[in-house]
């Protein structure tokens, strides 16, 4: 037993971070003395079907193979795809065929977080988005929903544990439980306590919605504090009303006093919905279970050739394959010795050679390519 119900790092590595039945299969194998060499695809969808996801999961998944006798290719991080394989991996099939079950779930929740992320900020494509999910997954996993936020195209996150993994610095200033700690009447206090305990370089953001009407407590801190940046409107779903309005009205009041330079920051509750519905009217939003609560997206690791011949089960595709990209947004797939369509660059690139990873994984890199990718293909486009 161990303190926490987390699986070590060390058991992901040795693949026993695996469905009982692969270790059967390694077993079965060996006792027959066969160990094939395969090519084996992750895929989600097999042909196109126009729903674009956001690949994610690359870095975890190229750290989980390297080592091994396999060589694998991948689409880029954050490429959008909609069928066809992200994933090729080739090698004799005990050399890999245990860490399935952890591949995929690398791929597979990432690629969830993603994409949800890319929805959030095509939806509100000018204004700042925070992600603000990690109180909705197991804390091991807070890196991981951060990192993919990121690549999702967000500009910045909440967990502090996530941005010592990531080397980033956390965002955020002040839950409502900082000013019920002061009490009742004493927002004030406890605004200008956190103006001066915090370090200068943190944004002075306050939440004035804890006791009283969002607007009494915006005019109040901005008397409060002299070089306030922001404030933050996170009403309870029961007490909003017409959350829009509430924005406007704050905005209003603002810029009647001259403080049209202090910005309003919304969260709480939102997604791609909400946000499109309220970016004119706020600087900034944390978005929080709608990227860390996504649905997964749901890969298969299928072999599709065994010792150089196609092969599969029944209704998989046969034979080694290349997704391709064309200039009008199109994901194509061709068997991989069949010729490129015209105008198509090929997406599956090389990220693990003879067990040494050869991919970069760059955070910034990987966010502007999926930023730009997902405005080819449309996904999520803001209307």
């Amino acid at each position: 037993m161990t303190e926490f119900d987390i699986v070590p790092p060390e058991a992901i590595a040795s693949g026993r971070a695996t469905d009982a039945y692969f270790e059967r299969t390694t077993e079965t194998l060996a006792h027959a003395g066969r160990n094939p060499h395969v090519v084996a695809e992750v895929t989600a969808d097999q042909f196109p079907t126009g729903e674009f996801e956001v690949f994610g999961g690359v870095k975890d998944a190229a750290a989980l193979l390297s080592g091994l006798d396999v060589d694998v290719s991948a689409l880029p991080e954050g490429t959008a795809f909609d069928g066809g394989p992200v994933m090729r991996i080739e090698g004799n099939y005990r050399a890999f065929g245990v860490y399935e079950t952890a591949l995929l779930g690398f791929l597979s929740h990432a690629s969830g977080i993603a994409t949800n992320a890319m929805r959030a900020r095509r939806a509100a494509p000018e204004t700042t988005i925070v992600s603000f999910g990690a109180r909705h997954v197991h804390p091991s996993i807070a890196a991981v929903v951060e990192r993919n936020a990121l690549v999702g195209g967000l500009d910045g996150f909440s967990s502090a544990a996530a941005g010592d993994v990531l080397d980033r610095e956390a965002s955020g200033t002040m839950p409502h439980a900082l000013v019920i700690c002061f009490g009742r009447g004493e927002q004030e206090a406890a605004w200008r306590a956190f103006d001066e305990a915090v370090a200068p370089d943190v944004p002075r953001v306050t939440l004035c919605d804890t006791y009283s009407d969002e607007v009494d407590e915006v005019l109040r801190a901005v008397e409060a504090v002299p070089d306030l940046d922001s404030v933050r409107l996170d009403t309870t779903g029961s007490r909003r009303g017409d959350f829009r309005h509430i924005a406007q009205e704050v905005r209003w009041e603002l810029d009647a006093r001259g403080h049209e330079d202090i910005g309003i920051f919304v969260s709480g509750g939102l997604g791609p919905a909400e946000l499109r519905e309220l970016r004119d009217v706020a600087d900034g939003f944390g978005v929080g279970g709608y990227v860390s609560n996504a649905d997964p997206v749901d890969f298969a690791l299928d072999i599709v050739a065994v010792d150089g011949e196609p092969a599969a089960k029944r209704g998989k595709l046969s034979g080694a394959k290349q997704v391709y990209r064309t200039a009008d947004g199109g994901h194509h797939v061709a068997l991989a010795d069949s010729d490129a369509p015209t105008d198509g660059d090929p997406l599956l690139e090389p990220v693990v050679e003879d067990g040494t990873v050869v991919a970069d994984f760059d955070i910034d890199a990987a966010s502007e390519w999926a930023l730009t990718d997902a405005a080819r293909v449309g996904l999520g486009a803001a209307e």
